[in-house]
């Protein structure tokens, strides 16, 4: 009977549900909160600056900026790119909607570029076969937390005088070839989630080394407006002037608080990250019907996320049998992600299935494990124990 799946009416192989993410909270995050609920600031203070440069030296970069998402981040990043009507930017199909969906608020045309079959980061092979006289950017993007092949998209880019916007909403504290990711592309966007390696509640952040990208995206964040009410008395003028077209993604200075002190342990979170996608990678070598998408060498993966692969011509089921098994064994196994152009919204504008077959081919094998700094080893070993006995269960 202990073999017997759970979903079959088998004891599970856990007593509680664990879920593939979870915020991470300390004392000294609500601290930060409550001296930053009693400073008389609870926006457009002195916390975002504060916020901003603990993400640019975490990032290696000269500047960042803040805002109330990661898709506000995105949106800032594809704006001082000058995307506009009719432009293209090539992107990953791999990926949350928001990647593509900030090409469209600007009246641009995502093209989507496969994926690489080993990492499932954008292939740059394909991304140069896209490339038309209206291209304008690139934006790859950092798949489950390791960077995309920058130098190559870099030398891409550089060729034809394209924008480089990574997503590395997945990669914070992540680097490439040495480099801190968020110093090496024209833009980086970060993600500020909760189930994010460092979180505002919700926020992102914008790094650049371009002084006039980083003024333009202040400029975005705040209704387009030129300065804040401290440069408008400074200034002695009787308003802040509107000098183009932005919107209110300012984060307010609780936000901030809670993400100066997170990433004062951001170090401590990718080490124990780390330390469970390794435990996971040995214990899965001897599992059979799972394949690990492959980390580069020369990469520090960021762990966001810890997916695999089904080997499904080993296995008697689909992936969602597997997903459900899991979860009947109180693993909270879910899939990142479904291809952005196969949602309803894509294909009415004309975007159709087979685009990027290395990318659907592993949407339907992919599950991403639980991972979250919180995690024991114990934890771990379940999930691995839980993997197995399905795919036991299931193999051909």
């Amino acid at each position: 009977m202990a073999d017997r799946l759970a979903i079959d009416g088998g004891p599970p192989v856990r007593a509680e549900m664990l879920p593939y993410g979870r915020h991470s909270l300390e004392e000294e995050d609500v601290q930060a909160v409550t001296a930053a609920l009693r400073s008389g600031w609870l926006t457009t203070g002195p916390k975002i600056e504060e916020l901003e440069r603990a993400v640019a030296a975490a990032a290696g970069a000269s500047h960042a900026v803040a805002v109330n998402s990661g898709t506000a981040a995105l949106h800032a990043a594809v704006a001082a790119a000058g995307i506009g009507t009719g432009d293209e930017v090539i992107t990953s199909p791999l990926t949350f909607v928001a990647s593509a969906n900030a090409v469209l608020y600007l009246g641009g045309r995502p093209v989507f570029a496969d994926v690489r079959a080993d990492t499932l980061c954008l292939d740059p092979v394909d991304a140069e076969m896209q490339l038309t006289p209206r291209t304008r950017a690139l934006l790859p993007v950092d798949f489950a937390g390791q960077p995309a092949d920058l130098d190559e998209l870099g030398r891409i880019a550089a060729a034809r005088g394209l924008t480089v916007i990574e997503d590395a909403a997945h990669s914070l504290g992540g680097a490439y070839r040495g480099r801190a990711v968020g110093s090496i592309a024209d833009l980086t966007t970060f993600s500020f989630h909760p189930v994010k390696i460092v979180t505002t509640g919700e926020g992102g952040a914008v790094t650049t080394e371009r002084a006039d990208l980083a003024a333009r995206m202040r400029r975005f964040r705040s209704h387009g407006i030129d300065g804040d009410f401290r440069d408008r008395d400074a200034r002695g003028l009787p308003f802040s002037p509107m000098v183009e077209l932005g919107f209110n993604y300012r984060l307010s200075d609780l936000g901030c608080a809670l993400g100066v002190s997170q990433l004062g342990r951001l170090e401590r979170c990718l080490k124990r990250r780390t330390q469970i996608a390794e435990r996971y990678a040995a214990a899965l070598a001897d599992v059979r019907g799972v394949t690990l998408p492959a980390v580069s060498a020369h990469v520090r993966h960021g762990w966001h996320i810890f997916p695999v692969l089904l080997d499904l011509d080993r296995l008697r089921v689909d992936r969602r049998a597997v997903l459900a098994a899991l979860h009947a064994e109180n693993v909270g196994a879910i899939v990142h992600y479904v291809p952005a152009y196969w949602h309803p919204y894509y294909e009415a504008l004309g975007y159709r299935r087979g685009l990027c077959p290395r990318a659907e081919a592993a949407w339907a094998r992919l599950v991403t494990l639980p991972l979250f700094p919180a995690m024991t080893d114990a934890d771990a070993d379940d999930v691995v124990a839980a993997l197995a006995k399905v795919l036991g269960a299931y193999a051909r």
